[in-house]
């Protein structure tokens, strides 16, 4: 064959193939890195190239690039577990695309003012890698304490990051078009940079404070303390509401984040809301070294409200986040009335989660009794109907059961998923590790964990923060507990591991909620009593565990048995070994029968005592 027949067939065999990776920088359209330029309204024309072409990559020449409010797309949008201030600004705008993958190159992304890094809407085959989130000036402040006294303590702020007024006593925080009040504090060491133990949620100030500006950055306050800091001692300053996510994904499916370092936000770190399939590999929610920095995110790190497929978590590392770094449940939502034996109006009942377009024709709802919190029928949805943002009205394809009143919670059962969460390490956060509430198949495996409050919270409630979800089949296997986890109180923390629905009415007769949640081969290196605490659970397995005894801190918790069962059926404890004085030899069983325990070969638990309380009686 001669070379012209050659490049014929080359020439013909291109032209047929379809257009793989077609890449755009946003260098074609006048952006350039490192020039401080507001970088929007190049990047939305790039995107709008995107549009069209197959599977196009969007590429970012490393450097820096600067997001400023002007130009920023704004959107109404009602987003989980956040504050409802509307519009949202929104400075990349993925919106009805398929196969998009945007590659930054190992950019830094820094925003201003209060806005939404990446919104993803309605879109497929997305993925995001290879970039950090920061702000010049954080919705975040920290100071250390040079100074203290029984009267007041002396503390040094970085002005320039953190540009503050003092207006009658009180300070403000000053940004990019905003002005916050101080809320509140967290401690954290500065050597080991954990949350200092015992301290969690307490406030500092057992009465009114008034704050003094010594000199510029150096700040005293003046206050009865229920606690103090020690001088060195680092505090995250709270202030600010939650109301952009850093990512907000809504309305799509199969998204893959890979590579980012997410160092600051303006409320959840990643959020997914009605969202199918989603990966987060190598997504880091930390502080910024560079910087001097020990807070990161607002709020949560991964929050999933609502999604279903397959959700997957691995190699992340979270830490100095202000809210639990992963949580994963669904949204229940109340019945205030029956318009006919069809319709039901509804209701959201968390100021922070209202106006979600909560159910689609054909989806499958769950009543459930709220105060027992049992599902007591289910039904297809024909309609869903937007009353206001609080409110919406659902028409079934059947007849409601009469059972069903108003005051019953619903659940969307079609947007349920399984959870992945592998190799990750869960550093000093405020409140726990990981929250997970989902009928789906969850695997939380070779993690390591030195969560300030308990490591993991299965919970699940209809009556008050309305995130819900029974587990069915959970597997915690080959993790190590560190020695901080549960060093400070936050809700729900009654052991290194806490099972706790909210179940108002409980009596001999409740079912139980959780069920099928295996506890094996993993490591806790124990200071204190509780290491497992389960509430109305059935088939629980806590195997072949090692425990070895830490030293690192006192013990303060009040529970002093390391296993207690409460309402709880089929409990197996077997193969679990220790090393060294470990505390919690003892298992405690509350309104729980004898028979529904078993205590296999066990060299640690042996020759336990075990304490049977029933306050039915």
């Amino acid at each position: 064959m001669n070379k012209k027949i050659q490049l014929f067939f080359a020439t013909a065999l291109f032209c047929s193939m379809p257009l793989k990776a077609q890449k755009v920088s946003v260098a074609d359209f006048g952006l350039k890195p490192d020039t401080r330029e507001n970088a929007v309204p190049y990047v939305q024309k790039a995107l709008n190239a995107c549009k069209g072409k197959e599977t196009p990559t969007l590429v970012f020449p490393k450097g820096r690039y600067d997001f400023w409010p002007q130009h920023c797309i704004e959107r109404e949008y009602f987003e989980s577990n956040t504050t409802d201030v509307n519009p949202k600004r929104l400075a990349i705008l993925v919106e009805q695309m398929d196969g998009l993958t945007i590659d930054c190159s190992g950019s830094d992304f820094v925003f201003h003012d209060r806005m939404q890094p990446f919104t993803i809407d309605n879109s497929s085959n997305v993925s995001i890698k290879n970039l950090t989130i920061d702000w010049d000036i954080p919705l975040t402040a920290q100071a250390e304490v040079i100074a203290t006294s029984d009267n007041y303590i002396d503390m040094r702020i970085n002005a320039y990051e953190s540009p503050y007024i003092i207006e009658d006593g009180k300070v403000f925080f000053v940004g990019e078009g905003w002005k916050s009040e101080w809320l509140g504090v967290m401690v954290f060491e500065k050597d080991t940079r954990i949350i200092t133990p015992r301290t969690g949620d307490r406030g500092l100030v057992s009465s009114s404070n008034r704050f003094e500006e010594l000199s510029h950055g150096m700040i005293r306050l003046h206050a009865l303390f229920k606690r103090k800091p020690v001088t060195g001692n680092l505090l995250v300053i709270r202030h600010s509401t939650r109301d952009h996510a850093g990512v907000f994904i809504i309305d799509s499916k199969n998204v893959q984040i890979e590579n980012l370092d997410m160092y600051h936000n303006a409320g959840l770190s990643i959020l997914s809301q009605f969202s199918e399939n989603l990966t987060f590999v190598n997504v880091n929610c930390v502080p910024n070294e560079r910087k001097g920095r020990i807070f990161s995110g607002h709020n949560d790190g991964f929050h999933y409200s609502n999604c279903k497929g397959d959700v997957v978590v691995k190699n992340c590392t979270f830490h100095s986040l202000m809210d639990d770094p992963i949580n994963v449940h669904g949204t229940a939502v109340r019945i205030i009335e029956r318009l006919d034996d069809r319709r039901l109006r509804c209701k959201f009942m968390h100021h922070q989660s209202v106006g979600l377009h909560w159910a689609r024709p054909g989806e499958t709802v769950g009543f459930i009794e709220n105060t027992t919190m049992q599902t007591i029928a289910a039904g297809v949805v024909k309609d869903f109907r937007k009353i206001n943002n609080e409110e919406f009205e659902l028409i079934f394809q059947d007849v409601v059961p009469e059972k069903v009143i108003v005051g019953n919670a619903l659940e969307n059962r079609t947007w349920t998923c399984n959870v992945s969460i592998t190799d990750s390490y869960f550093k000093s956060c405020r409140a726990r590790g990981i929250l997970v509430s989902v009928p789906g198949k969850v695997v939380i495996a070779n993690n390591v964990f030195e969560s300030s409050g308990s490591a993991i919270l299965i919970a699940g409630d209809a009556n008050y923060w309305y995130e819900t979800g029974a587990v069915k089949d959970v597997l915690i296997t080959k993790n190590i507990f560190k020695a901080p986890c549960l060093t400070s109180f936050y809700q729900f923390t009654e052991g290194v591991i806490s099972i706790f629905p909210e179940i108002p009415q409980k009596n001999e007769k409740t079912p139980p909620f959780h069920r099928n949640i295996l506890i094996k081969g993993n490591e806790f290196h124990l200071y204190d009593y509780p290491i497992l605490y389960a509430l109305c659970a059935e088939n629980i397995i806590f195997s072949d565990n090692k425990l070895i005894r830490s030293r690192q801190f006192e013990p303060f918790h009040y529970r002093k048995y390391g296993l207690t069962f409460e309402r709880c059926r089929k409990i197996t404890v077997t193969g679990n070994r220790a090393e060294g004085d470990v505390l919690g030899d003892t298992i405690q069983l509350i309104n729980t029968a004898q028979k529904e325990f078993k205590l296999g070969k066990d060299s640690f638990f042996k020759n336990t005592k075990v304490l049977s309380i029933n306050n039915d009686k």
